[in-house]
């Protein structure tokens, strides 16, 4: 498969966090590229970054960010394929104002925004995966036998008291 999903992220630091994104894509057997670019520190690499990925293939951005988080809002500004917002937990806030700068877009911008840290990371390949699935047989097949597995695991739980 082509790589069809980019992730940024502003951080090396993120990595922890993101990594639950790319072991999700990997399962999957989805091409995605991956690489570190900060909104406020390298606004412009980030600026022909994206501006350039449409022609590399990428359909849908999955950005990862803490603090200030502008980077899905950046990344959504240069470009009209999906941007899938990841909240980094911060030690400050608990990722509260990574959520915040990530879900509180102005109208005309709009980012997916997924929950604070590891979950969100999940979720966000998930629902990358998803968008991806509108046109491709093959992924929404091994999406529905995932959320089948995830359904037989519950149902196969038994309680020991």
């Amino acid at each position: 498969m082509a790589k069809a999903i980019s992730i940024i992220m502003g951080s090396d630091s993120d990595l922890d966090t993101v990594n639950e994104t790319v072991k999700v894509l990997q399962e999957f057997k989805a091409g995605f590229e991956i690489i570190v670019l900060s909104a406020h520190r390298t606004p412009k690499e980030v600026a022909r970054y994206v501006e350039s990925a449409q022609g590399r293939g990428v359909r849908v951005f999955i950005a990862a960010a803490g603090g200030a988080a502008a980077l899905a809002g950046v990344v959504a500004a240069h470009t009209t394929l999906p941007v899938i917002g990841i909240p980094i937990e911060t030690k400050s806030l608990k990722g509260l104002d990574s959520l915040l700068s990530t879900a509180q877009m102005p109208g005309g911008i709009p980012v997916a925004s997924m929950a604070i840290g590891k979950a969100g990371a999940k979720n966000a390949a998930l629902f990358a995966l998803e968008i991806l699935g509108i046109n491709d047989n093959l992924i929404r097949r091994k999406l529905a036998a995932y959320k089948k597995n995830m359904r037989l695991k519950i149902l196969k739980s038994k309680l020991k008291i």
